[in-house]
């Protein structure tokens, strides 16, 4: 049995990001899973994730790990209700906050590991630290707090 990932159970009108969205043939279609107590993405940049030769462009980073921040948010929103995450009503989040530390150059040509701790569940935010791993070394830091999706962003 294939493990689903948190995007996977997003319905139709809210898989077009460009990040995660399944729908995006252009976005980064990333895919998070639980492992553990974090959530767990991978991502292997392409030469059209460039920064300058070599490494990778600063804002895949700050991309990688908003988008699977803010599916992580969902995922453990429904884990705290005690929810499966394909319950009604949909739980989905948008980003309030993001931080980024860049600690290192990210080089190209690597897979990149996304790994993200919720480190709080609330009713009116998820908080979750995340940092991006490539050949063994943590190249960034992120820090992101991701709220309910207002009701004006629904479907139009």
């Amino acid at each position: 049995m294939t493990q689903k990932a948190f995007q996977d159970y997003y319905t139709e009108d809210f898989s077009h990001c460009y990040g995660c969205g399944r729908l995006n043939e252009h976005g980064l279609q990333i895919k998070s899973f639980w492992d553990g107590d974090e959530s767990v993405a991978k991502f292997l940049p392409s030469e059209n994730h460039i920064a300058i030769p070599g490494y990778v462009y600063g804002g895949l980073i700050a991309s990688l790990i908003d988008c699977h921040c803010v599916g992580t948010a969902s995922a453990a929103t429904y884990k705290a209700e005690g929810r499966s995450m394909d319950t009604e009503p949909a739980l989905r989040f948008v980003t309030a906050s993001l931080k980024v530390d860049y600690l290192a150059p990210t080089p190209l040509g690597v897979e990149l590991e996304i790994r993200a701790k919720v480190s709080e569940v609330t009713k009116k935010k998820v908080i979750i630290e995340a940092k991006v791993i490539a050949d063994n070394k943590t190249c960034a830091k992120g820090y992101v707090v991701s709220v309910p999706m207002p009701k004006s962003m629904g479907t139009k």
